[in-house]
């Protein structure tokens, strides 16, 4: 009775995770269709959709390789979908020089990134760690974005400004971060549970520093130069709020 009260329960929390997700992974579309208004992608990076595809088409491959993530499987093929489709845009309406740029890095670290792992995995990893390989490695990744909100957390620090820090976005990745680890945790799966404690903990922090910050008048930073372009991407789920070429605060998201 309780194995039962405990797999439903995770089931809940995984079925939350992906409705979190999915509205996460839909959030750039206003971005798009101004793009598609427009005819041109000038202005905007293609960075933070590639990080999304990559962090989902690694998280899905650990689903098919697990038993019974059918949780998983579902919003990482929702995501590597929505990301080819935004990328697939993007190239339509990019400038040639950007659109050069956002091929060679879908080559590298999509195609020939995800087929390297896979073939390193076959090849050197015994059968009965591989799940467990590629699960250290989706964490990696997973841990590595959850870190960047760091950059936009200092950017509202020294602007006094939360124009690029939706409260919305913020609640939602914590949400979906919460989401995420419940699920991880309750199908005892250290690689999903275990980054999704990091993204609840900035989550948090962007929202403390909304509230700090949300009357304050906006100040601008000294010159465009110094803006540091980052990408944040939610291990499960993706956070793309906006990809100005001046802010790119883009993060998937994990989990999924």
């Amino acid at each position: 009775m309780v194995f039962i009260k405990v797999h439903q329960l995770a089931f809940f929390f995984g079925l939350m995770g992906n409705i979190v997700s999915f509205g996460v992974f839909l959030s750039p579309v206003p971005t798009f269709y101004g793009i598609y208004k427009k005819k041109s992608s000038k202005g905007f990076q293609s960075i933070p959709y590639i990080c999304a595809l990559a962090s989902a088409t690694l998280l899905l491959y650990y689903g098919i390789m697990k038993t019974h993530a059918y949780l998983i499987i579902s919003i990482n093929t929702f995501g590597c979908f929505i990301e080819i489709s935004y990328l697939f845009l993007y190239i339509i309406y990019a400038p040639r020089e950007a659109k050069i740029f956002t091929l060679k890095l879908i080559v590298i670290c999509n195609i020939g990134g995800l087929g390297l792992l896979i073939l390193l995995v076959n090849l050197l990893v015994p059968k009965q760690h591989r799940v467990s390989t590629v699960g250290w490695v989706c964490a990696a990744y997973s841990l590595a974005v959850f870190a960047s909100p760091l950059s936009v957390m200092r950017k509202v620090i020294k602007t006094k400004s939360v124009e690029y820090m939706p409260f919305l976005l913020s609640l939602s990745l914590t949400l979906n971060a919460v989401m995420w680890f419940f699920y991880g945790l309750l199908i005892k799966d250290k690689f999903i549970a275990m980054p999704n404690v990091l993204g609840f903990l900035f989550g948090v922090a962007q929202m403390i520093l909304y509230m700090m910050y949300q009357g304050s008048t906006k100040t601008d930073l000294p010159t465009e130069n110094q803006l540091d372009n980052k990408t944040e991407v939610p291990s499960v789920a993706v956070e793309l709020p906006d990809a100005r070429s001046d802010n790119v605060e883009g993060s998937a998201r994990a989990m999924k």
